[in-house]
């Protein structure tokens, strides 16, 4: 199977990017956070503040604040035990546990992990990574990296003026020894889910942030000391509380950098980490696709073109005004809750869907083009909608810079949408809004090449985290979803035909014979978002 088919069949026919008669050795499965041992480590405050409101100013931190951080983050804020039968003939059933985080992720695996170049008044300045479970850093690499670093980013930032840098891995063989090659799909959403709670929590401590997913891969991963069959870094996020150059330094801009000339500059660093699996099965598909992602000259660092926005719906709903949503971040990240079949089917009013709409199509820093209103974002959020009040039901895109939802079709599509889904733990009978994350079909592929998919996996990752954590601050729960037909959603708006969306009219482009904002997009994730009751449970806070 060649890559461009791999990636093809992850979108749309999983079987066939799976390998075949796959199952997991549970009895055999790894750790959900990385161990290492014989690391010095560095305690962190674990008496985090127990309300988040508002933005705050920018404000240099101090260990115990990046503690705070850190933990509502990624640190391990729950653990949950869940009874399933293995065998009906079986006697006993086996309990499953589970190390839960603010943010979600597929099975609760977590295949990411968080590391940081931190310069800080009370820490020696260095490379570490945030143990989870034991809420410490580790010291990988003693010493200033600014340099270092500022030219692996392609002299895109000045770090100089940062007080930390994050960096997002993933671990390959933490989900694929459940999801098998899929999971190359659900590490790129879980490092974008990570990155967008990044990017929230640090609105709430006062660190201004920007998201580089262009890098050189090999130079920060020598950097971590990591092996890269193992893991590999996604993301890389310089956090500030001064006034920062996020544009560059402009030093070095005369020349281009590689990952060996950089990897030369520092010596390699061995660690040794606990992998609770005897057996790492391999996985040639993601270590393949992963290797055609590799930057590893700055030349190669790509910026995507101005999509310009295009108006000309037949049908446009205004919504209300929506204002900045002001909520207790840590109520909102304790009460996010995911449900199945315990959706309850409730009335959402206007009010409500112009809120979480607007809340989550929030502008961020990046590296690979602008983020404004007046341009069509990369990903976008469509939507069946069911009982909502003054809207008919049906099927709608959400236009964020104008603030409306354009129609594509009226019509109750909860039943179309129950058909497909590959299991039934959901029920979407009970769901007002089922929303849907569209984005390239081709995932800029002519621009960005192979990386290109996971760039696009992991923006439509921090929308839906942006989704998720405002529907629990109006009291809603949603459930994201991967085992759903996309060719049945990409027919339902429309999407299904070569160049892209036609509506009623068989129009394919606007007045100006300019192409649509439909072309060669798919659905990449579905989330319904509804109100619920809970069930029934014992659950007990880790901070008692």
């Amino acid at each position: 199977m060649n890559l461009e088919e791999f990636l093809h069949n992850l979108q749309f026919d999983i079987e066939r990017a799976n390998q075949p008669n796959w199952e997991a050795d549970w009895d055999d499965a790894p750790l959900p956070y990385k161990l290492y041992r014989g690391l010095p480590g560095v305690a962190l405050s674990a008496e985090v503040p127990l309300s988040l409101t508002g933005i705050r100013p920018p404000s240099e931190p101090d260990l115990e604040r990046i503690g705070h951080f850190l933990w509502y983050v990624y640190g391990i804020t729950a653990v949950s035990q869940s009874v399933y039968e293995d065998d009906p003939g079986e006697e006993a059933p086996y309990p499953v546990h589970s190390y839960r985080r603010f943010a979600p992720s597929g099975g609760a695996l977590y295949p990411n992990e968080l590391y940081l170049y931190l310069k800080l008044d009370d820490l020696p300045d260095g490379i570490y990574h945030y143990d989870a479970v034991r809420h410490r850093l580790d010291l990988l690499r003693k010493g200033k990296f600014d340099s270092y670093v500022e030219r692996a980013l392609g002299n895109r930032c000045d770090i100089s003026s940062c007080f930390g840098t994050v960096f997002v891995s993933t671990r390959f063989w933490k989900n694929f020894f459940k999801y098998n090659n899929f999971s190359y799909r659900l590490q790129g959403l879980d490092a974008g889910v990570a990155v967008g709670q990044l990017i929230e929590t640090g609105k709430r401590f006062g660190f201004e942030s920007g998201v580089y997913t262009q890098f050189l891969d090999s130079a920060v991963n020598h950097l971590l000391g990591l092996k890269e069959e193992e893991e590999n870094v996604y993301s890389v996020i310089p956090l500030s509380a001064a006034v920062t150059n996020w544009a560059g330094t402009r030093r070095g801009m005369e020349g281009e950098f590689t990952s060996p000339e950089l990897c030369r500059e520092l010596p390699s660093i061995t660690t040794e980490h606990f992998e609770r699996s005897e057996k790492v099965r391999e996985f040639p598909m993601l270590l393949a696709v992963n290797e055609a992602s590799k930057l590893d000259c700055t030349g190669y660092f790509s910026r995507l073109g101005r999509q310009q926005r295009v108006d000309g719906w037949e049908k446009e709903i205004h919504l209300p005004e929506a204002g900045a949503l002001e909520y207790d971040f840590v109520s909102a990240c304790k009460n996010r809750y995911s449900p199945e079949m315990d959706f309850a089917m409730g009335k959402v009013s206007q009010e409500q869907l112009a809120v979480l709409l607007k809340s989550a199509h929030h502008s961020f820093r990046n590296d690979i083009g602008e983020m404004t209103f007046d341009v069509e974002p990369r990903v976008s959020i469509y939507g069946c909608f069911y009982n909502v009040e003054g809207i008919p039901d049906g099927a709608y895109a959400y236009d964020s810079g104008r603030h409306l939802l354009g129609q594509i079709d009226t019509g109750d599509y909860r039943l179309q949408l129950q058909s497909g889904l590959s299991m039934d733990n959901v029920n979407l009978l009970q769901v007002p809004l089922c929303l849907h994350i569209v984005a390239n079909r081709e995932h800029y592929k002519e621009t960005l090449g192979y990386r290109g998919y996971r760039i696009m996996q992991m923006e439509a990752g921090m929308l839906v985290q942006r989704l998720l954590l405002t529907a629990s601050a109006l009291g809603l729960g949603g459930h994201p979803l991967l085992g759903f037909d996309t060719t049945l959603t990409d027919r339902i708006y429309g999407l299904d035909s070569e160049g892209g969306r036609t509506d009623s009219g068989g129009r394919t482009a606007d007045s100006g014979g300019r192409p649509t904002d439909f072309g060669g997009r798919t659905t990449l994730i579905q989330i319904p978002i509804g109100p619920f009751r809970e069930r029934g449970w014992m659950k007990g806070s880790l901070l008692s």
